[in-house]
């Protein structure tokens, strides 16, 4: 069995090393495991301390995807396991999720995120806190949990809330796949680089002149970034947020979700990109939308930690609930595309499933992600 991480060092022309990540497992295209956490952490953790190290690189095996999301299909026998009650390991996963996230965000050093390929869910978790995210012209991105009775985690109610205007609530409500050129509209992307220049990428950084002082590391490897950007011969495919950002602007205007899912619905438009949006979110769990929609306003000014621990309540409990499991079931365990959702729409949703769904599981001290700040 092949490690599920590969890690690697490469020297630089400076002294300093370049440290490598590459989530390794191509069939699953690269989802994120519980194990693949467990190894990343205590790595990222001692390369962060490592003076020797300039900066850090996390990308996936294959061509296909750098994350497709995380591996639902092992929370799903979790969740089987103990139907309608708490799940330890749903927990445990979740908790040691977030706070891998959360060290990306807040990383002491350059971290690149190379976001080719499929970029979802937990895959886009890793990628939105890097300090250097490149995307390129096999960019699909998408928080599409919606349609597996989830919410838009990994930090969601932290980015999507800094996206221009309402565009966050749309994709996280429709579960929209975007491109590169979107990604870098709404902030979740800063350089597009072509997939073939990515082996001349990673030479140009070993040429570089490293140093101690974290500040011109980052612009030293901004610059080369810029310079790749603009030397590519590929071009950025068009953006459909933001050629539709007037029509997102109308039909998320409102405070109340039952007219902001009765306008996307209502909407009379051949173009395939907004069609496809809402198709996702007519089949979607309404749970899901309302959840989205709950967490999306309640973060709005709140710290990334303190998002993240709104989200670790959520997920868990939707581990509970039973319609994260009966939406994995429909999706990718029966694939019968027919998920038996226990809302047939937002306004179904009872007063008594809302309360709990945004009580804390903990109190304060003792919630599991309490240290972070």
């Amino acid at each position: 069995m092949s490690e599920v991480v590969l890690f690697e060092l490469l020297k630089t022309q400076s002294g300093k090393q370049i440290a490598i990540a590459t989530l390794n497992s191509e069939r699953s295209l690269n989802a994120l495991s519980h194990e693949m956490v467990a190894l990343l952490y205590p790595q990222l953790v001692a390369w962060q301390e490592d003076s020797n190290i300039a900066l850090v690189l996390l990308q996936g095996a294959g061509e296909k995807a750098f994350c497709a999301g995380g591996d639902i299909v092992n929370l799903y026998e979790n969740m089987a396991a103990c139907p309608g009650e708490y799940s330890a390991s749903i927990e445990s996963y979740f908790t040691d999720e977030y706070q891998l996230d959360h060290l990306i965000h807040s990383y002491s050093k350059p971290f690149v995120v190379w976001g080719s390929g499929i970029v979802m869910g937990g895959g886009l978790g890793l990628m939105a806190g890097a300090s250097h995210r490149v995307v390129t012209e096999s960019s699909r991105i998408a928080m599409p949990e919606i349609s597996i009775g989830l919410f838009p985690d990994v930090g969601g109610s932290y980015f999507l809330n800094r996206m221009p205007d309402n565009c966050g609530l749309f994709l996280g409500l429709t579960g929209a796949a975007i491109n590169a050129a979107d990604a870098k509209f709404i902030n979740l992307a800063d350089h597009f680089i072509s997939n073939a220049d990515k082996s001349l990428f990673i030479e140009e950084i070993q040429q570089i002149s490293w140093g101690d002082t974290i500040a011109l590391n980052n612009e030293k490897l901004t610059s080369l970034m810029k310079k790749l950007e603009q030397k590519s011969k590929v071009h950025m495919p068009l953006s459909n947020v933001h050629k539709h950002k007037a029509l997102i602007d109308q039909v998320t205007d409102s405070s109340k979700l039952e007219d902001i899912v009765a306008a996307i619905a209502q909407l009379k438009t051949d173009d395939k990109w907004l069609n496809r949006a809402q198709k996702s979110l007519a089949h979607g769990s309404a749970l899901s939308v309302w959840l989205t929609h709950q967490l999306i306003n309640k973060a709005k000014g709140l710290s990334l930690a303190q998002c993240l621990q709104l989200e670790l309540n959520a997920a868990v409990k939707c581990g509970k609930f039973g319609e994260f499991q009966e939406g994995v079931r429909a999706l990718l365990i029966e694939k019968d595309n027919s998920p038996a959702w226990k809302f047939a729409s937002v306004s179904d949703i009872d007063k008594e499933t809302k309360d709990w769904f945004i009580t804390s599981k903990w109190l304060a001290p003792e919630h599991p992600l309490a240290l972070l700040n």
